[in-house]
């Protein structure tokens, strides 16, 4: 026991005299000169310590330092790259020797780094470490070097205030500043959690970002495990481009990093930015080159329309802006860096003024593929059905879909998506295409597609039919007089036919109605680029076509009617040829003279 209390008087006397000897004799800043030496040795680049180094040992090994400046290579601006106005760290002593780190405090105030990129591509960085030191191979102790194992890690508290990162491309001529107001982690211990809070912003070319948070964080023993609890987060965003030119966001998180594993395990207990709120997981694996991402995300109400509003001012210029960009293909080298699965469901979508609800979307990215396996939402009292493939592992995009809508009230639908009235009724449509290139332009002209439709008791609006014919027909009587103000619109029982679609032409071979009074079949065809319609049809009445008061009138009862359809998908045009209506109520009453010339002859024949 004795030789115990020697060793250990031994020892502390040791500890004592050293200190006493670092502390009373021993000046940290006679080693200033011989630093600063070195450094421009080196990097060649200068550096300044402007404030005296204070440091103590026992008991606690603790150092401070400030005014600290590191300049930047010779011609950039500006001149410094590194600056530090006080940083400090105090570590208490004995527990070092049992693998127990205790930090009484670590602080660092005022760091600003100005990172610099020339127009010839030379940064700040270059030549601070020497090239013999950066192409030296490791060494197989180094390789093999065990990861560091700690008994205890407690910290008094860390404070970062007033960091500044100034990043500044001379070549584009911008510059981008992030600024860490202060972060600070409150009593640590490894296996307990600790609060922690952050105030950060940013100023980038079109857009100024504010942060700020608080949360509870924990590091299991083995350093393997990080746990973050009740981590909530308000960002604000302002700039130009955003909606209202102004967006702030709150998100509230629950996340689990396995360090050991590298994953990640993200739960979104609270997000809402602007009208738009939800909730969901998120879980990482990035153990391999391509990370791993699996989503399944909950949303109330997204309204896209509020959000990427219609830019305004002048159409032209916006036309070649939007020409000069489409004449590129979309980067989609990020489909080729991730893998993701995503299960999204969302109470309402809306977009180009067209609403849906209900959405459930089952889609996945691997290897360059984004593969949408199922969409399904209802919209405009019917169901949305579609299933899609983008492959983008080639330098043009190829893709193919399949899509059904089922039920769907027609008008409204396509009122509110493309601003056309002119057809009601309920609808079903099936499509299935396929095509290559995401450039506008070709988006219509490399579609290659076919499907088919029906409607089912609805109307043709901006024509009404029957009318045109019955003033047709006063015409050919000689009646001049002005026609009847009658509604324009159609109303049919029925409406059916398939269609084919390939440069940007859709072609309808086989258009069918059938309404109370008439039947209407015939071609045409719909041009996707110019909206373009040119459609011949036949019109066969099979009802009196009398106005109301009317006497029956059924001359033109089985008499052929040649409709023509022209014009645009928004101002349709409707018209009767008047020849070919002539020439069969001529072609009828001649047919009627026969039977009347045959039934006379016959008569007289006694036959």
């Amino acid at each position: 026991m004795k030789v115990v209390k020697w060793l250990l008087a031994i020892v502390l006397t040791l500890v004592v005299g050293v200190t006493v000897y670092l502390t009373m004799f021993f000046d940290l800043n006679n080693f200033k000169p011989q630093i600063v030496d070195a450094v421009k040795k080196q990097t060649g680049r200068d550096l300044q310590i402007t404030q005296d180094l204070s440091w103590s040992v026992f008991p606690s090994l603790g150092i401070k330092l400030g005014g600290i400046t590191l300049t930047n290579p010779d011609g950039f601006t500006p001149a410094s790259m590194l600056n530090v106005n006080e940083a400090v760290a105090n570590v208490a002593l004995m527990p070092l020797f049992s693998q127990q780190i205790e930090v009484d405090l670590l602080k660092l105030d005022g760091l600003t780094l100005n990172l610099v990129t020339q127009k010839d591509g030379t940064t700040s960085f270059d030549g601070l470490v020497s090239k013999s030191t950066a192409d030296k191979p490791q060494t197989a102790a180094t390789n093999d070097a065990k990861p560091m194992s700690l008994e205890t890690l407690d910290i008094g508290g860390i404070e970062l205030t007033n960091t500044n990162i100034n990043l500044i491309d001379m070549a584009s001529n911008t510059t981008q500043t992030f600024n860490l107001k202060s972060f600070t982690l409150g009593q640590f211990s490894l296996g307990q959690f600790a609060d922690f809070a952050y105030e950060f912003s940013a100023t980038l070319p079109d857009m100024q970002l504010a942060s700020s948070g608080q949360g509870k964080v924990k590091i299991d023993q083995a350093l393997n495990h990080v746990t973050i609890n009740d981590f909530a987060m308000v960002h604000n965003a302002k700039g130009d481009s955003l909606p209202n030119k102004s967006v702030t966001a709150e998100l509230t998180t629950q996340m689990t990093m396995a360090l050991d594993a590298k994953t990640i395990d993200l739960q979104l207990t609270r997000m809402s930015a602007m009208d738009l709120a939800a909730t969901g997981d998120i879980k990482v694996n990035y153990a391999n080159s391509v990370p791993k991402i699996a989503m399944s995300l909950d949303v109330g109400d997204i309204d896209l329309d509020a959000l990427f509003p219609k830019q305004e001012g002048n159409t032209k210029e916006s036309a070649t802006k939007t020409d000069t960009v489409s004449t590129q293909e979309p980067d989609l080298s990020a489909l080729k860096s991730v893998e993701l699965t995503l299960n999204l469901t969302a109470k309402s979508i809306k977009v180009s003024n067209m609403l849906t609800q209900n959405w459930q979307m089952k889609m996945a990215i691997n290897k360059g593929i984004l593969n949408l396996s199922s969409l399904t939402a209802d919209l405009y009292q019917g169901k949305l059905a579609l299933s899609a493939k983008l492959d983008a592992r080639k330098a043009v995009p190829t893709y193919q879909f399949d899509k059904k809508l089922i039920g769907v009230q027609i008008r409204p639908l396509l009122t509110d998506a493309a601003e056309v009235d002119l057809i009601s009724g309920t609808a079903s449509f099936e499509v299935k295409g396929s095509g290559s290139s995401l450039i506008a332009d070709n988006l219509k002209k490399n579609l290659d597609a076919v499907g088919k439709f029906e409607v089912a008791d609805g109307s043709l609006y901006g024509v009404n039919i029957p009318q045109m014919i019955r003033s047709a027909q006063q015409k050919l009587k000689g009646d001049l007089s002005e026609s009847s103000k009658e509604e324009l619109k159609t109303d049919f029982t029925s409406l059916t036919g398939s269609f084919t679609m390939k440069d940007a032409v859709v072609t309808n071979p086989d258009l069918a109605m059938a309404a109370p009074l008439i039947r209407l079949a015939g071609k045409g065809t719909a041009n996707i680029a110019s909206e373009a319609l040119d459609y011949a049809l036949t019109t066969s009445v099979v009802g009196s076509l009398s106005g109301q008061g009317d006497a029956n009138d059924e001359s033109l009862k089985g008499v052929d009617i040649p409709l023509i359809i022209k014009g645009t998908f928004q101002e349709p045009k409707f018209g009767i040829d008047t020849k070919a209506l002539l020439e069969g109520k001529l072609k009828g009453e001649t047919d009627k003279a026969k039977e009347k010339l045959k039934e006379g002859l016959f008569k007289k024949l006694g036959i």
